[in-house]
Order: C-alpha cells, then structure tokens, then sequence
C-alpha cells in the first residue's frame, strides 16, 4: 500500500472514530452492523452523544433492551437514507425517504438545514459506503 493514501472507511468504522459512541451502541443493540457496513450508498443523519442525552430519562436504556430491538432498528433506519447525499444535494431537498419508510422533512433557512427538529450541525463526512451528517436531536418516525 502506498503510505500517502487515505483508506476511507465504512460508516460504522466512521462513527466510531467520531466518537459517536451512543450511536455506534444502538446500531449495535438494533443489529444493523453488518447492514451499514454494507456497500451502499448511505446517508446517515447521525446524533451526538449529546442528543442521545437529551432523550427523556430512562427511554434510551429502555430502548437498547432485547425486547425493544425492533423499535431501536424503526428509530435508527429513520435517520438513514439509501444513496450518498451530499450536502450540496440536501439544501435543495425538502423530504428525503428513509430506510425506515417514512419521509424526513428538510428544511433551510439562509444556509442552516433542519431535518424534522434537528439541527445538520456538521455535513459531509465521507466514508467509504456514504456520507454522515450530523445532527443534534434523534429525530423520531411518525
């Protein structure tokens, strides 16, 4: 391997790197590892840690149960989209479907972009399997 290049890695390997540990946890709790280690492309409107924080009390230990493994997956899918928007591309969005089925709503405002109630507050981090922009709330399916 030439030492000068840069392997780009998936969006889990990304995440962890980020230190989006609350995120790479639930992907983990939900199993879907292997999927958004897959070929892709995606686009992952990722929470901080911070977000996760911000959930009521007790909702994300409840969600990260066995028993909750299908709404954790529901929750997490709805923060992904199939194929690798930029965010170039997003501001001129106004919903984008997810994995999860449902649509998210886009929204900018002189240069600042919302999806549903949360902030973009960094945008394109590229992996090698798509791109990741974060944002500062779980947002939630309808």
């Amino acid at each position: 391997m030439n030492p000068t290049t840069h392997t780009v890695v998936d969006i889990v390997d990304t995440a962890i790197a980020g230190k989006f540990n609350t995120l790479v946890a639930a992907v983990k709790a939900a199993g879907l590892v292997e999927t958004l280690k897959g070929t892709g492309p995606f686009t992952v409107f990722a929470p901080t840690d911070e977000a996760f924080a911000k959930l009521p009390k007790g909702t994300l230990d409840n969600l990260l149960l066995p028993a909750n493994k299908a709404k954790l997956a529901s929750i997490l899918t709805y923060h992904v989209v199939s194929g690798k928007v930029m965010a170039a591309d997003v501001v001129n969005l106004h919903h984008a479907k997810t994995v999860e089925g449902q649509n998210v709503t886009i929204k900018t405002t002189g240069g600042h972009v919302m999806v549903d109630a949360a902030n973009v507050t960094k945008t394109d981090i590229v992996a090698s399997n798509g791109v990741i922009h974060v944002i500062d709330a779980v947002i939630l399916p309808k």
